[in-house]
């Protein structure tokens, strides 16, 4: 083959013929870029601060629940487990039972979400599905502008306002019909004093309502369009829409903001002390005064002299620590059978 050739086959297919140069060592090695060794160290940063912050949050967590078991120690040592089963509350003779706080707690809260539940779930329902569109902003507003009053203001407007409607109208009219019933009839007896059970947790379920409706409506809006668009067209009328398509769809949420409505019942302090009575005595009646276990600690904490006295105290902020914490996690299991179930069917 003569040169040229040769010259034209090299031009035409370099890497073949033509002898491809050598890169020497310091070519083949790539610099370090500061600008990228600047973002790893940053990303590491990042990393570490929210790695700290989240065992903060866990330490934080420990240190409670570890300093309420520490000072509840004397009262564990001295009253044992008849501390959740006795009703005697004296501090004169140091004697001390948590029943009376635990049933004004669970009381005041089942009634708070017996009221605050269906109203809550109506008023989601009418912002989602039925009011006009003028009146969903302003009405929406008002009622996540029930959130912001502080409790005291409703304990306030409680005891001067609603206890004596309640002594007045609603209690004498409960005694008088509900309280002539056989088996039910027992929890609404003795006078009406206004005050008391009823009263505390009609008052939790106004500050409940908030919450609840604010998070239903919430997950209400996220229903695909088209389902309910598709039920309405096939002749469903609202209610079925909602039972059937809207509730099964959110339920998850449903049940999250009921929870999350529950966790400010269990805990609430000030309205409930305005309004249950504070009254160390175990009844069957719903109109009588009772206590909680918050209005007991808002109420006596201060006053405790001795050391049993306050380690009763603060077991009982450890008894409510551990029925939120129940309450929590059996909502949680409840959360993960109805994903489970979701998963299966779909």
């Amino acid at each position: 083959m003569n040169a040229p050739i040769m010259q034209a086959t090299a031009q035409a297919i370099p890497g073949i013929i033509a002898p491809v140069p050598r890169q020497g060592k310091a070519s083949t090695a790539r610099m370090p870029d500061p600008k990228q060794k600047n973002i790893k160290l940053q990303d590491l940063l990042f990393r570490s601060v929210t790695r700290t912050f989240a065992f903060l949050v866990l330490a934080v967590l420990l240190a409670i629940i570890g300093s309420l078991v520490y000072g509840s120690l004397p009262a564990m040592r001295k009253f044992g487990f008849g501390f959740l089963t006795s009703a005697e509350w004296n501090p004169v003779t140091e004697q001390f039972g948590a029943l009376v706080p635990i049933v004004g707690t669970i009381a005041t809260s089942a009634i708070a979400l017996l009221i605050g539940i269906p109203i809550s779930f109506g008023i989601a329902l009418f912002l989602t599905e039925l009011s006009p569109s003028w009146l969903k902003r302003p009405l929406g507003t008002a009622i996540e502008l029930l959130a912001a009053i502080p409790s005291i203001i409703y304990g306030m407007w409680g005891l001067f306002v609603l206890a004596p409607l309640f002594a007045d109208y609603v209690q004498p009219w409960l005694i008088h019909t509900v309280g002539a019933a056989p088996v039910i009839g027992a929890l609404f007896k003795g006078p009406p004093q206004g005050i008391g059970v009823l009263t505390a947790g009609f008052v939790l379920a106004i500050m409940v309502i908030p919450f609840i409706a604010s998070v239903m409506r919430d997950v209400f809006d996220v229903v695909p369009p088209v389902l309910k668009e598709s039920a309405y067209g096939l002749g469903c009328t609202t209610w079925e829409v909602v039972w059937n398509i809207v509730l099964p769809h959110t339920k998850v949420g449903v049940i999250g903001g009921i929870m999350l409505g529950l966790g400010r019942a269990l805990g609430e302090t000030m309205a409930v002390t305005f309004l249950i009575g504070n009254a160390h005595q175990l009844t069957t009646s719903i109109l009588a005064p009772g206590n909680s276990i918050a209005s007991a600690l808002a109420n006596e904490f201060t006053e405790a002299v001795g050391d049993f006295y306050t380690s009763a105290l603060i077991e009982l902020g450890l008894i409510l620590f551990v029925i939120t914490f129940i309450v929590l996690a059996l909502a949680k299991l409840l959360l993960l059978q109805l994903a489970k179930g979701e998963g299966r069917r779909t």
